[in-house]
């Protein structure tokens, strides 16, 4: 009898805020090659993009317009239905004050389109503490639930970024104390960022989930180097999603160059039922995700 597998988000992070073409030739940069692997890696299984959009030097770019146009290249070539989250990722490039100004930007330039972004917890949190302490000017906590509040009202809803279990329990006491609001939390748990070697292990995983999720959670997982797909794995056995691409590696899980980010979005769904899982549909996953249809 066959078995009903699991829906399970893949998402694809096809090129982050640092790395280029010396990198890997086939690193997306340009409107055109993101458009094209999206289409690729939706054909692979996947369906969503995490996108990081650069200037014309190739540096790392917050600006609302580049994204509506780097999400309007994508949905002719993927789908309007393809899921596309934009990256708040300061990258050593910008501040505070810049990522607050680009969500402020963002429902206009969507013309109030819903919109799912990335936020990283430590980045919110490092201008709690500034304020906190007097040493720079940051966010208060009345700030932040403010801004949540008008991000929500403006249509964006977030996945938060956490990069270890300390801190899942600051978003959670963020969370009871009512500074983060939100009903159907997404949560990105990150392996191995800070590892002495880089390299992320599927057993990073076990101190996030022994933590009380909020109920109607969606978590996924994005890990480094060559255990990424061995992460995914332990991520879809146990019941999460997937994030994976040329953001954090570069290699098939044999060692082997990766061709493309199709190759590795390929290389996982075809693993996937061993772990009782089958990749999603786009519908699938904004349902998974707490997106609209």
């Amino acid at each position: 009898m066959q078995q009903d597998h699991a829906p399970i988000v893949l998402a694809v992070a096809p090129n982050g805020a640092r790395r280029g073409k010396a990198d890997h030739p086939a690193l997306p940069l340009a409107l055109p090659e993101l458009a094209e692997t999206a289409a690729a890696c939706r054909a692979a299984g996947a369906s969503m993009l995490h996108l990081h959009v650069r200037d014309p030097e190739g540096r790392h770019l917050l600006d609302a317009g580049a994204y509506r146009d780097a999400a309007g290249a994508i949905a002719e070539r993927a789908g309007a239905d393809f899921v596309v989250q934009l990256t708040t990722e300061a990258a050593g490039r910008y501040q505070s004050a810049d990522q607050q100004a680009l969500l402020h930007a963002l429902p206009d330039a969507f013309a109030g389109a819903p919109l799912f972004v990335s936020l990283g917890l430590r980045e919110v949190d490092a201008a709690l503490r500034r304020d906190a302490s007097g040493a720079a000017a940051g966010l208060s906590e009345a700030a932040l639930a403010e801004m949540f509040a008008a991000c929500r009202a403006g249509g964006i809803r977030f996945q938060v970024i956490l990069y270890d279990a300390a801190d899942l329990q600051r978003y959670l006491q963020l969370r009871r104390r009512g500074v983060i609001d939100d009903p159907r939390p997404a949560l990105l748990f990150v392996l191995g960022r800070y590892s002495q070697d880089g390299q992320s292990r599927p057993d990073a995983l076990l101190p996030f989930l022994a933590a009380d999720l909020p109920d109607g959670a969606s978590w996924m997982v994005c890990a480094f180097g060559a255990r990424e797909a061995a992460c995914a794995l332990a991520a879809a056995t146990l019941g999460g999603h997937v994030r994976l691409g040329f953001e954090n590696n570069l290699h098939l899980a044999d060692g082997s160059a990766a061709a493309d980010n199709a190759a590795l979005v390929t290389q996982l769904a075809r693993g996937l039922p061993l772990a009782g899982r089958r990749a999603a549909t786009t519908a699938e996953a904004r349902a998974c995700l707490g997106l609209p249809a």
